[in-house]
């Protein structure tokens, strides 16, 4: 059965970032701890950078039952591939995102979060949780808006500003050559005056 096809609220338990809770068994203080390789999820990024689809998450990540519901903490690491904004070669940056979640039981919606509904994630049913867009909004955070690449473009860069390099003149087009002779003219001091010195 795909995930399209799940009643309303129900989770897909074969899902890379779904996970089960069911062997913390809702009680307070209960925890345990996951190590997994999960394949990426589509459009894991923003326009210029991104974790490829598909490519290795990994989840370094703790789970405990409290009273509200689960938390999960941890960490998630991966690989960003984008395009350089000035010279638009490849560029990769590694990513390591620290994660913190509370996965509400139903009914149990922790009162600080309990009028604002977008901040609500809760337990599904089955005591299953969905990482996915806790890892998403985790990854987006921490990706450069302007990703730059360490090699010669950044060199010239970095050369430009210290030493710029210098502006050559056009030959002017000879239809304006009167205007620039009065021009230049308006720049020459008046006849008959002199400069102090």
């Amino acid at each position: 059965m795909s995930k399209r096809q799940l009643p309303e609220g129900h989770l897909d338990p074969n899902a890379p970032l779904v996970l089960s809770t069911h062997d913390l068994g809702r009680r307070p203080g209960t925890m345990r701890t996951l190590q997994r390789t999960v394949p990426a999820p589509a459009d894991l990024g923003i326009a210029v950078i991104g974790v490829p689809e598909g490519s290795d998450l990994e989840l370094d990540l703790r789970m405990e039952a409290v009273m509200e519901g689960v938390l999960v903490s941890g960490t998630v690491r991966g690989t960003a591939v984008g395009e350089c904004v000035r010279c638009l070669t490849e560029v990769t940056e590694p990513v390591e995102v620290t994660l913190q979640e509370l996965f509400a039981y139903p009914g149990k919606t922790p009162v600080e979060v309990a009028d604002d509904e977008d901040e609500i994630r809760e337990v599904a049913p089955g005591e299953l949780v969905d990482l996915e867009p806790a890892v998403r909004d985790a990854v987006v955070l921490e990706l450069p808006f302007q990703p730059e690449c360490d090699g010669p473009c950044q060199q010239d860069y970095e050369i430009g500003v210290s030493e710029p390099a210098p502006v050559s003149e056009e030959p002017a087009d000879p239809r304006w050559a009167a205007l620039q002779s009065l021009l230049a003219s308006s720049d020459d001091p008046p006849s008959g005056t002199r400069e102090k010195s």
